[in-house]
């Protein structure tokens, strides 16, 4: 028996979050369920196998598959809310240790809504040296 990744528990906070499954007007192969995606995305975090060497008996789907979806739920804006909403639940019960969190620049939005500039500043080219005018042989 395979060991439960995604609880029922876990899938009650993910599954609403989902976006809808898109309309195939060609029909096509039924789609793989999105909990036996999440399934195997977490299994691959946290097994540490490789993406592509992921055994389709996992969930009944291909590696690309579940990479494909999780672009999807990306650019949906899924993974930054399955990001926010265990921290917003877990904040108010106190049971998040912030001595130990960290902030980097991609974490947080720059207020004016731009990135600042710096200046770029070119490197000499170690390779070629600056020659002549190239002249064309006959």
């Amino acid at each position: 028996m395979r060991p439960e990744l995604v609880t029922d528990e876990i899938w009650v906070v993910v599954e609403p979050l989902l976006p809808n499954e898109p309309p195939k007007p060609k029909g096509g192969r039924p789609r793989v369920s999105d909990r036996g995606v999440l399934y195997e995305i977490v299994f691959v975090l946290r097994s540490g196998l490789p993406r592509g060497m992921l055994p389709c008996e996992v969930c009944g789907c291909s590696g690309m598959t579940c990479w494909r979806r999780l672009r999807d739920w990306q650019q949906a804006g899924v993974r930054n809310l399955l990001h926010r909403i265990p921290l917003e639940r877990l904040d108010p019960a106190g049971a998040l240790d912030w001595s130990r969190a960290s902030l980097d620049a991609a974490s947080r939005s720059c207020p004016s809504g731009r990135t600042r500039r710096t200046v770029a500043v070119r490197a000499r080219n170690g390779i070629a040296s600056p020659t002549e005018t190239a002249r064309c042989s006959a």
